[in-house]
């Protein structure tokens, strides 16, 4: 039987404070469709300019891509405290500008992220990297940043193709 579900973009985010990953799938198919993928480098900007080039990349790739979901990378505890506030700082942008398009929020750990696409919670960058490049059927392994942003995307694809909400898991963030 044929999957009636209307195709829907995702547009996926690994976000950093130097470099932040990002990916466009189309979904509602029988396999994910790719569309773009690619990292917004900021890091020959300082404290506030990169902040707002984040900002207003992101609001590009909204503006272009047309996305129904935006699906975001939850952050993880780093040891260095400068670092985890920076990177709450980009994620704080990120989320901001997809509110402000309206767009459907949806955050997922690495964990959930690495299990749905590799198989293993822990699984190493590569193992994404290759996972994505074949569910994706790419001819080239993708850049560790989109390939995570991308990784993001097909799982959040991966959760409407089996119809669970997000909202449902205790891991998952989902935004209205």
């Amino acid at each position: 039987m044929a999957n009636l579900r209307p195709s829907q973009r995702i547009l996926g985010i690994d976000p950093g404070s130097r470099k932040t990953g990002f990916g466009v799938i189309e979904s509602g198919r029988y396999h994910p469709k790719y569309l773009a993928s690619g990292v917004i480098r900021v890091e020959k900007f300082t404290g506030t300019e990169r902040l707002t080039r984040i900002f207003q990349s992101i609001g590009e790739l909204i503006e272009r891509y047309d996305p129904h979901f935006v699906v975001v990378e939850k952050v993880f505890v780093h040891k260095n405290p400068s670092s985890a506030i920076k990177l709450g700082q980009a994620r704080g942008v990120i989320l901001c500008a997809a509110a402000l398009q309206s767009r459907a929020i949806i955050e997922y750990t690495p964990t959930q992220i690495k299990s749905t696409i590799v198989g293993q919670g822990h699984a190493g960058k590569d193992a994404v990297q290759f996972m994505v490049k074949q569910l994706l059927r790419l001819t080239e392994v993708p850049q560790e940043d989109a390939a995570d942003a991308l990784a993001c995307a097909l799982c959040h694809d991966r959760y409407l193709t089996l119809g669970i909400d997000p909202a449902s898991l205790s891991k998952g963030t989902h935004f209205k």
